[in-house]
């Protein structure tokens, strides 16, 4: 409820009309892409206001493609960073495919601004260890995953979800596992989407969910954190 208040204060602010709750255009099979939120409107200029901090990001063991260990904070202090949870067999329209095409935009607008790029990364991390180890991260990431990448982005998973489970608590990112007719656990993860925007400390400064999920909105406010670093 809090996180939602924040950005309708935030859209009233900028005198924007009602934006729908669907996702971006995808980049695979644009038959299958998701609707999304409406893309008609102009953000406010980067800087013009502020993303007071929320909350500070949690720690925790995670591994990198190569099956590496790190601790969490390696991925969410020293940059700014744009962190979401996903699972790689995921097919929800308004759910990881979602978050996969805004990040890919979003990665796209980095690139084209290397002095940014260059101080941004991306994280995309798996909701379910038991089949998203780090060789299935690596190939459902390809070439994103390139450390040569002009935008850094890493894909990360755990050991066990006993391990992944308190940091998804401290962010408060729910997920369930679907049930069939017969109450057996099925494949489907239910989650709400987020994407949470971390300052180089590593406290979120933002929460973003499906309807207020855009790759310029995503963008200007990566520029305002970049725009209060330098000051």
């Amino acid at each position: 409820m809090q996180t939602f208040v924040r950005h309708a204060a935030k859209l009233l602010a900028w005198s924007m009309c009602a934006l729908s709750a669907a996702g971006v255009q995808g980049a695979s099979n644009p038959e299958l892409a998701p609707k999304g939120p409406r893309q008609d409107f102009v953000a406010p200029a980067p800087g013009t206001y502020s993303l007071p901090p929320i909350q500070r990001t949690p720690n925790g063991r995670v591994l990198d493609v190569d099956g590496r260990a790190y601790s969490l904070q390696r991925f969410t202090q020293g940059r700014i960073t744009l962190l979401s949870f996903m699972y790689t067999y995921c097919v929800d329209p308004i759910g990881c495919p979602l978050a996969y095409a805004t990040l890919t935009q979003l990665r796209e607008r980095l690139i084209a601004n290397p002095d940014m790029a260059s101080r941004v990364r991306l994280v995309s991390m798996s909701f379910d260890p038991s089949n998203d180890d780090p060789a299935a991260m690596r190939m459902y990431a390809g070439k994103l995953a390139d450390p040569k990448s002009p935008v850094s982005w890493k894909f990360l998973t755990t050991r066990s979800v006993a391990e992944l489970k308190p940091m998804l608590d401290d962010l408060g990112q729910d997920v369930s596992v679907e049930l069939d007719a017969r109450g057996k656990p099925t494949r489907v993860l239910n989650h709400m989407l987020k994407l949470f925007l971390i300052d180089r400390e590593g406290r979120v400064r933002e929460i973003y969910t499906t309807a207020f999920l855009m790759p310029e909105v995503l963008f200007n406010d990566i520029q305002t954190l970049l725009l209060e670093d330098a000051r």
